[in-house]
């Protein structure tokens, strides 16, 4: 189907909206009056850079407080719609949007509403515009898509039908099945949002917290669908009102707009883009430092050895169990300090992923190689993080693996005989408490770019996302979102949260390393020269009265900085080394049912961040 944009729904002036609409890839807009008033251009000048752009005017939005009001109320609307109507015609848009009534004028009568109502159509068919009567959830007297259809069948003009919008709808809880009930050709314009489920002001929600279909908690495909049903044929266009979207860059808001319009219309039916690839683990994860010195001591304190090097590139592959880390030194590494630049995901159909996320409007990246490399296809999260899909010694398909050449190396100091720190906790796991997998990784978002991130892992990965935690910083609040696969093979914990200070370079990302012996996994990082997180003691008096611990548990915690949480299907305990410029480690140790991440211990590890300065 055809796809719209509302301006309002983007950032800048007219012409940055209009353009970042065309090269996202909409066919048509809704040009909103406020952006049109505040434009330069005449009306003409638009109507031709839209053409140029190859964007139609879909709607000109919105006309307010028109329908039942006294006789000079409305004498003076008609008045005002003529201009505008007058205006549309130098616009080129040929359908307005009519809001119910908020004025305190209208009066509470159906029959005056459709009277009045007719009339305004039968000024706008002269000009061959068509009125679009929408219900606003907030309206005086007509606030539900199916009162606002009652009067437009009421009127019975051909000029005058419906908009639906889905957040006036579903914000009101109204049944969106009844809209089967509106002849397809009387449903004139179709408005989408979505939002999160608040407990709010319906106005207040509306103007500021509006988000693109997928990104929140209503039924936006249930509503779709109805709507097809009915027989609509126009386009399918967004309107959202959001403070982030307002400051954001239009651009890149435009593609996540036009994404999240892509996965609906897959969901209903509409179209059929490649299926998703879902990940099956994480093949590796790649940072980027201008210091190979400080993240080496760390990673060999952990047990991790040097086990190879790419034949063509200054990146090297460090591996413990399943748990494989690049480190890059490369040209691009000298500019930020230390940081996760790359994620490999392990796919079952690497270039089936590619399809997918090209498909979905994720940026392929163009990668540098050497004729012998494996043809590593990536694409670039929202966030700027590349990922790349990946097979890992599998016969049937080049692995990433072959492009890196073993190095002798000395064994790291963790992997030598130690004394042992035998765990009071119990568990299964490798012998001496060593690292076999990554966990979960945590990526820092943009401010601006948290939900979009949300649905990009979702509809382009097919990774599943969690609910939304709000945990507290010191210096504000973090929001949380995890996307996983089903089996816990690949965690993704994205975050966003009032930013850090200028010194501090951004807010750092994580690598969880799982093990199944904390206790001797951070006594071996410790006695290798490993520098642990220090947890305030009163963490562990509260710790103690929580939960009843085995003999020694709650002493060897305090002593390691271990922190613990536990719900009904079982355990977690973790605990985090020092920031490397961007980038820390957290070893974890997770019972097989628990599925969260320690959200509630995560105040104190902020806290405990803000007193430990990274390492440069």
């Amino acid at each position: 189907m055809r796809t719209s944009i509302a301006t309002v729904s983007l950032s800048g002036a007219l012409t940055e909206k209009l353009t970042a609409a065309a090269r996202a890839g909409f066919d048509g807009v809704e040009i909103f009056e406020n952006d049109l008033l505040a434009s330069p251009l005449t009306p003409e000048e638009v109507r031709a850079r839209c053409a140029d752009l190859g964007l139609s005017i879909d709607l000109y939005q919105p006309m307010r407080d028109i329908e039942a009001v006294p006789s000079e109320e409305f004498a003076r609307n008609l008045r005002r719609a003529e201009h505008k109507f007058r205006l549309m015609e130098r616009l080129g848009a040929d359908t307005v949007l009519v809001c119910s009534s908020v004025s305190p004028l209208a009066e509470d009568d159906d029959a005056l509403a459709a009277f009045q109502l007719r009339r305004l159509a039968e000024l706008a068919e002269g000009f061959g515009i068509r009125v679009a009567y929408e219900a606003l959830a907030w309206g005086r007297h007509v606030s539900t898509y199916d009162h606002a259809w009652r009067i437009v069948e009421a009127a019975d003009h051909p000029a005058l039908g419906t908009c639906l919008d889905s957040f006036h709808i579903l914000a009101r809880g109204s049944d969106p099945k009844g809209i089967e009930d509106i002849p397809g050709e009387k449903i004139f314009f179709l408005q989408l949002a979505d939002a999160p489920l608040m407990a709010m002001d319906v106005l207040q929600w509306s103007r500021h917290y509006r988000c693109f279909p997928g990104q929140g908690g209503f039924d936006v495909a249930g509503l779709v669908g109805h709507v097809m049903r009915a027989g609509y044929e126009g386009p399918l266009s967004l309107e959202v009102f959001n403070d982030v979207f307002r400051q954001a860059e239009a651009g890149p808001t435009a593609v996540d707009a036009l994404r999240s319009l892509l996965v609906l219309q897959e969901s209903v039916g509409l179209t059929e883009p490649p299926a998703p690839v879902v990940p099956t683990g994480i093949a590796f994860a790649e940072l980027v430092t201008p210091d190979v010195e400080p993240l080496s001591e760390i990673l060999e304190a952990l047990g991790f050895a040097r086990t190879a090097r790419h034949r063509s590139k200054p990146v090297d592959l460090w591996q413990q169990g399943e748990a494989r880390l690049l480190l890059n030194t490369g040209p691009a590494a000298r500019r930020d300090g230390t940081q996760l630049a790359a994620v490999g995901l392990e796919s079952p159909d690497p270039a089936g992923a590619a399809r997918r996320a090209e498909a979905l409007l994720a940026p392929v990246l163009p990668r540098r190689r050497a004729p012998e490399d494996a043809p590593l296809d990536a694409v670039a999260a929202p966030d700027g993080t590349e990922l790349f899909f990946c097979a890992t010694d599998r016969p049937e398909l080049p692995s990433w693996t072959g492009d890196f050449e073993p190095t002798a190396h000395k064994s790291p100091v963790a992997h030598t005989p130690l004394v042992a720190h035998e765990s009071p906790v119990a568990h299964e796991s490798p012998v001496g408490g060593g690292i076999h997998r990554i966990d979960h990784l945590a990526l820092t978002q943009p401010w601006h770019q948290f939900d979009e991130a949300a649905l990009f892992h979702h509809s382009v990965l097919g990774l599943g996302a969690q609910e939304s935690v709000d945990v507290a910083d010191p210096y504000g609040l973090l929001r949380s979102r995890a996307v996983t696969n089903a089996d816990g093979s690949v965690r993704i914990a994205l975050g966003v949260g009032a930013a850090p200070s200028a010194d501090e370079g951004g807010r750092a990302q994580h690598i969880a390393l799982a093990t199944g012996d904390i206790v001797t996994a951070a006594h071996r990082f410790r006695d290798a020269g490993g520098r642990l997180l220090p947890i305030p003691a009163n963490y562990y008096d509260d710790l103690a009265a929580k939960y009843e611990l085995g003999d020694g548990e709650l002493e060897a915690y305090r002593e390691l900085g271990i922190l613990y949480d536990r719900d009904a299907d079982g355990a977690f305990r973790h605990c985090y080394t020092e920031t490397i410029g961007r980038v820390f480690f957290e070893l974890v140790q997770r019972d097989a049912g628990y599925r969260g991440y320690g959200a509630q211990n995560a105040p104190v590890r902020l806290a405990a961040q803000h007193v430990r300065r990274p390492v440069r």
